[in-house]
């Protein structure tokens, strides 16, 4: 497995769902094992990530916000 990231998403300014659609069809092209760092500014995506990678069974690796910008890195893990 990497420990580096493997793609960026930058969805700021994007409200939901369009962060979880567009983080879904993105983590589709990537291997398993490979981390996907995602920066987002709706306040939703917080609940809304955790619960996506509870229902996908992939691993919310890191979260974290800072200046409005809320930050996930998100393992795929099939």
């Amino acid at each position: 497995m990497s420990a580096t990231i493997a793609r960026t998403l930058d969805l700021r300014g994007l409200s939901c769902p369009l962060p979880i659609a567009k983080t879904a069809q993105a983590i589709r092209d990537l291997p398993a094992g490979e981390l996907i760092e995602v920066l987002a500014t709706d306040p939703g995506s917080v609940p809304d990530f955790a619960a996506w990678c509870t229902t996908t069974g992939h691993e919310l690796v890191e979260r974290t916000e800072g200046g409005g910008v809320y930050r996930f890195v998100i393992r795929k893990t099939r």
